[in-house]
């Protein structure tokens, strides 16, 4: 059983009366890890030393910076955070203008109810993370899609077989954040000469083919990886994973028609940090680089 804990979502509670600033901390800080601002000036400071927060509840009448204007400040740099309103005044039109441009996500009137304001804000914390969530799936969908684009471009681009492993292995490499990624042509199983390497240091040695997992994926059809190298005893005392440093290698045959016609290599020089769904996406690429290598017309059919 693990003994760590969830990590608690950041909070922001801002207003000029320490009395009340005080009872919003003491209100949330069993859940929340609470950051406290007297006014919208030190609240912006705290967020640009701290980063983005899951909630922020502001008082709207304070000097210098009225809630609504404070919070208008935060949208761009945090359109995810939600925001909330405490207003003791009927304010009418700033509130209105605030929800309406999105910027306050509830507004609650003083003298607040503490079960009210829990509520409130559990939804808020909620809505943050469906948002995050949200914004993550489309970021990784539009990187996918800008990838097999790129590998799809090659294939309309005439140039030497090297140059278009290379164009793909760099877009490969750079959408996963590999250290390492390496496509490289085989034939009857075996590795060739030709071959495309990106390196994130700008230097690689290929030893691909004195390597286990690459081996056993020709041997296979499938993909093999090794996730935590120096943890894993068929292959942490393989020479060229203690010289290269490399601790997580994921090795992806390409084929065409149940035939071996590349190998792709992606190499980290730490555990992989990947989600499964991170890398499920890979046999869609292997499938897309092998019509990229059958368009440039690499020998298949025999």
């Amino acid at each position: 059983m693990s003994l760590n804990r969830p990590k608690k979502p950041k909070m922001l509670v801002v207003d000029d009366e320490p009395d009340n600033l005080d009872l919003l901390y003491r209100t949330f800080r069993r859940n929340f890890n609470v950051f406290k601002a007297e006014s919208g000036i030190r609240a912006l400071e705290i967020l640009e030393a701290e980063g983005e927060v899951a909630v922020i509840i502001s008082d709207q009448r304070m000097p210098e910076m009225k809630g609504t204007e404070f919070l208008s400040k935060t949208v761009r740099s945090f359109p995810n955070t939600v925001r909330i309103i405490l207003t003791g005044f009927t304010d009418i039109e700033d509130l209105v203008d605030a929800i309406n441009s999105g910027q306050v996500y509830k507004y609650i009137t003083k003298p607040w109810d503490p079960n009210e304001l829990k509520t409130v804000v559990q939804r808020a914390a909620e809505t943050y993370e469906l948002l995050n969530q949200r914004t993550a799936e489309l970021q990784y969908a539009q990187k996918q899609t800008r990838l097999l684009g790129t590998i799809m471009q090659v294939a309309q681009e005439s140039q030497p077989l090297a140059a278009s492993f290379t164009a793909m292995a760099t877009a490969i490499g750079e959408n996963f954040q590999t250290d390492v990624c390496i496509l490289q042509q085989t034939s009857e199983n075996t590795l060739t000469t030709v071959e495309g390497i990106y390196s994130s240091s700008g230097t690689a040695e290929n030893w691909l083919s004195d390597d286990p997992l690459v081996t056993a994926a020709l041997s296979t059809g499938n993909i093999q990886a090794s996730i935590n190298i120096p943890r894993d005893g068929a292959i942490s005392e393989v020479q060229h994973y203690q010289t290269s440093e490399i601790q997580s290698h994921i090795t992806i045959p390409v084929s065409f028609r149940e035939k071996n016609v590349a190998l792709l290599s992606l190499q980290w020089k730490q555990p992989c940090q990947l989600t499964p769904e991170e890398l499920d996406p890979l046999e869609c690429v292997a499938q897309a680089i092998a019509l990229v290598l059958v368009s440039v017309n690499l020998d298949v059919s025999a």
